[in-house]
């Protein structure tokens, strides 16, 4: 890259997750984008998720959103994010979650992502900060909260799936602060 070009962020924009979204959350469901969730889920499971990723969508925003995260200029689907309420440590706080579907990963498109809902969960108020938990395996995820400005916390105990402990860095953002 010389002194004259300077890399463009990608430009996306998030809509809320919907009825027709059903089929990206399959997509989500595949081995590649599970392997560091302990593995795919069931149809039933699926399906329950994506009622729950609706009614998200109906609820204030201080309790919530999922998004589905679409390219802008071609309307492309590339992935998803949201953001929901938790106790973590004592703390009521935000958690975090994205995942960019493989063939649109390398992109920055997942940093883009999760930029954009922390400022959704920012002007939504009501918590103070933002969580993520990925695996401590899972390297281009790590990466991505580091390049969104999240601060690490250290490495914890994690459940996810219920049940399933898992080894997870602790990533936070003061959604009070810069913005």
């Amino acid at each position: 890259m010389s002194d004259t070009t300077r890399e463009v962020p990608p430009h996306i924009r998030l809509e809320a997750w919907s009825d027709g979204d059903l089929g990206l959350l399959r997509r989500k469901n595949a081995p590649e984008m599970t392997d560091h969730l302990g593995g795919p889920e069931s149809e039933e499971k699926v399906l329950s998720r994506h009622d729950k990723y609706r009614a998200m969508s109906a609820r204030p925003a201080t309790e919530g959103r999922m998004f589905k995260v679409v390219l802008d200029g071609t309307g492309e689907t590339v992935g998803s994010v949201g953001y929901w309420p938790r106790i973590w440590q004592g703390e009521a706080v935000y958690e975090t979650g994205y995942g960019i579907l493989p063939e649109f990963q390398g992109r920055g498109l997942a940093v883009a992502a999760l930029l954009a809902v922390v400022e959704e969960a920012r002007a939504a108020g009501g918590r103070r900060r933002l969580h993520a938990y990925p695996s401590v395996d899972h390297t281009a995820s790590n990466a991505t909260c580091r390049k969104a400005g999240f601060e690490w916390a250290g490495e914890v105990e994690f459940e996810y799936p219920p049940g399933t402990p898992l080894r997870s860095n602790d990533w936070r953002m003061d959604l009070r602060a810069g913005g």
